[in-house]
């Protein structure tokens, strides 16, 4: 199954049948999670990175009276912690939000990939700034789009970066999310979500049904949300 994070990669880059033996050897074991399960807990000591293979997760930050910012989720193919490897704990929780599979990496092969393949140090390092641009996008979805566009966006979104790793239909991908974390994705209570996933197909634009999301018509959704994918990096690395 890392043969759909072999898939992301090379959608960017080359890779050699020896880097591939490495990030296959990097793995000490695969995990089975069930659905709404905290993966780990912010603050949490970590030697260990996780690497999606299926299913979905989120990154969140809870506040005391118990409400949620998801600040990014995961699809098969990304690592869900790589920045765990150089900060050793994290200030959020992973959790997940479908059954996973999760291929664990120790930090200690980690960092015998970064000395004997050093273009795999990069490539890796890009993979986490792609990470960052796509937090920035959300928090300027949170700040200054509408309901109606930060939902439209994030539609959007999900469906190049699933598409990239084989996981989307040419209109449209399995949504496993309950109305609950879409609102906490997008900064809306439940009612908001609901009601705006209800103008989405009034208009005509997408269908959300048996955790299934069909894209009616792209172009409009793509319009409502000013969707620009440049910031997901999705040219050829130069190395």
């Amino acid at each position: 199954m890392i043969s759909v994070h072999l898939r992301k990669l090379r959608r960017r880059t080359e890779i050699s049948i020896e880097e591939e033996r490495a990030i296959r050897d990097a793995v000490s074991e695969t995990r089975k999670v069930g659905a709404d399960q905290v993966v780990i807990r912010a603050g949490q000591e970590l030697n260990v990175s996780l690497l999606l293979l299926d299913g979905w997760l989120a990154r969140g930050k809870d506040l005391a009276g118990g409400e949620r910012q998801v600040t990014e989720l995961h699809v098969a193919g990304d690592f869900a912690d790589l920045h765990a490897f150089t900060l050793k704990r994290l200030d959020h929780d992973i959790v997940s939000l479908s059954e996973c599979t999760i291929a664990v990496v120790p930090h200690e092969r980690l960092k015998a990939i970064t000395e004997l393949f050093p273009r795999l140090a990069r490539v890796y390092w890009f993979s986490t700034n792609v990470d960052a641009a796509i937090t920035r996008e959300l928090a300027l979805s949170l700040g200054q789009r509408s309901a109606i566009s930060r939902m439209a966006h994030l539609f959007c979104e999900l469906h190049v970066r699933l598409d990239e790793v084989g996981r989307a239909r040419p209109d449209g991908f399995e949504f496993p999310l309950t109305q609950r974390e879409l609102s906490e994705c997008l900064g809306l209570t439940v009612v908001h979500a609901n009601r705006t996933i209800q103008e989405l197909r009034r208009r005509g634009l997408v269908e959300l049904e048996n955790r299934q999301l069909t894209i009616l018509n792209r172009e409009g959704l793509e319009g409502i949300a000013e969707f620009d994918p440049s910031y997901l990096y999705l040219d050829r690395l130069p190395y």
